[in-house]
């Protein structure tokens, strides 16, 4: 018999955590943390406490509170006894946060499974990030947890990279995964073969992409199988098809640009390697320097050594990389105390904003909002700023971009939004659920669910922690 539970990403974007059982076979599909329900209870000032250990998620509910699963150090600092590890694996569908972050609280001894392209990215987030109990994804340092220990040697976590279109084994269950079009490269869709029939499980997909037609061959397959039941996002599902693409962004911004005499900003998620590439072409055609951040360079140095992925390095002859102000504010060596700075200090496309002032209209600089304080030493006055992202969907969000907007208008800085999502339209979702035919339905991912009954007899409005058998 096999046995689903859906422990995250019901009734909200993101935030996925599926237990799939067959028989003595138990696998987690994603386990990633939940940004709503987070943002119920916890802000920037007020955050789960490293000294209860996994205590506050249980609590507040951000986690599931089931036995075999959890670190050993994390339930003794919160007073519970180790736990022998009951689950055969966590298949990871790709590498955003709300899919892959709370991994970080898994035991060691439960193997991740993932793409390579995804594994390279998480690396790269280690790389640049700053340690912390809910995104150690790769590996973890055992008790105690107080953050003074963190200089203390981490422990790797069993990783196992799969192959596109490769079948491989968890235990009893066979998995083919398939490459899908997202807004993160190496994101795939998987057809899990169990012991009552396949079992589709869509992760993150789109259609409109550069790489649409990874998802088209995906559904192709998926629809061969005939699966009993089918796991769906539904971010879009109550949108229309548009005429939203990579290359409308791609005109959009040049010629935004193209007409731009001082200094351009932009704003992308730098996963995106699609946006990345799109902006990068852009500076290209435009005879301009790209200016990127040394976060960026992290992200950019794995896509460039990845064999499934094209792209440039970050020293590339059109790519400069921003030097920030640290401690002194001189650009003195010893100013930067963070490894993955340190290691790049010689680069030889190194570039400081007094540069950029000099001869603003050359440039086209990448700042996220988060730091935004760098604008001051930019002077962009009177330039153009281009929000290549999603715009807000909730409260925290449109404060944020409340805030965004007076450093604009500080700067006399002209918003344009010009982007392009990661997640499949409603129309287009319509059409490939038609062509898979799923028996049963489960849509996640998705506020909207009973949008999905109107064109799916057989749909489950999932409720969270509720055991549905096949």
């Amino acid at each position: 018999m096999v046995e689903i539970t859906f422990y995250g990403g019901v009734g909200e974007i993101g935030g996925n955590k599926i237990l799939l059982r067959d028989e003595d076979t138990k696998i987690f599909l994603d386990f990633g943390m939940s940004f709503n329900k987070r943002g119920l209870y916890f802000e920037e000032f007020l955050k789960p406490r490293t000294s209860n250990g996994i205590g506050d998620f249980l609590q507040m509910g951000l986690i599931p509170d089931i036995s075999g699963i959890y670190r050993d150090d994390l339930l003794t600092h919160y007073g519970r006894k180790p736990e022998t590890p009951d689950i055969q694996g966590v298949l990871l569908s790709h590498a955003h946060a709300d899919h892959a972050n709370y991994v970080s609280f898994l035991h060691e001894k439960i193997p991740i499974y993932c793409g390579k392209t995804c594994l390279s990215i998480l690396e790269a987030v280690e790389e640049q990030s700053q340690r912390s109990i809910e995104s150690e994804v790769l590996n973890y340092k055992k008790r105690p947890l107080f953050r003074r220990d963190y200089k203390k040697p981490a422990i790797n976590r069993d990783i196992v990279t799969f192959h596109p279109c490769k079948s491989f084994k968890i235990d009893s269950l066979d998995i083919e995964p398939f490459p899908v079009d997202h807004s993160v490269p190496g994101a795939f869709g998987f057809i899990i073969h169990s012991s009552e029939g396949p079992i589709i499980y869509t992760g993150d997909m789109r259609l409109h992409g550069q790489h649409g037609q990874y998802t088209k061959e995906f559904v192709e397959k998926a629809s061969e199988a005939k699966p009993i039941a089918m796991i769906t996002e539904g971010t879009r599902i109550n949108e229309t098809k548009t005429d939203e693409s990579e290359k409308k962004v791609y005109t959009d911004s040049k010629k935004i640009i193209n007409k731009e005499k001082n200094v351009s900003i932009v704003d992308f998620n730098f996963k995106d390697l699609d946006r990345f590439q799109t902006f990068y072409q852009i500076a290209k055609d435009l005879d301009k320097q790209l200016v990127i951040n040394f976060k960026h360079a992290c992200f950019l140095e794995r896509y460039h050594q990845d064999p499934f992925v094209e792209a440039p390095n970050s020293t590339d002859e059109s790519i400069s990389l921003l030097l920030p102000k640290r401690h002194t504010g001189t650009y003195n060596k010893e100013d930067y105390s963070d490894a993955y700075v340190k290691k790049r200090l010689d680069y030889p496309n190194i570039i400081q904003a007094e540069e950029i002032i000099k001869n603003p209209r050359k440039y086209m600089v990448v700042l996220n909002f988060w730091y935004f304080n760098m604008l001051i030493d930019l002077k962009p006055y009177h330039g153009t700023y281009i929000h290549s992202l999603s715009e807000p969907f909730n409260e925290e969000m449109e404060i944020s971009y409340d805030r965004m907007k007076n450093w604009l208008n500080h700067f006399d800085l002209n918003l344009n939004q010009s982007h392009c999502s990661g997640h499949i339209n409603g129309t287009d979702l319509k059409h490939v659920i038609q062509k898979i035919k799923p028996e049963t339905l489960f849509p996640v991912h998705t506020k909207k669910p009973e949008s999905f009954t109107s064109f799916h007899d057989n749909t489950v409005r999932v409720i969270q922690g509720k055991l549905y058998k096949l």
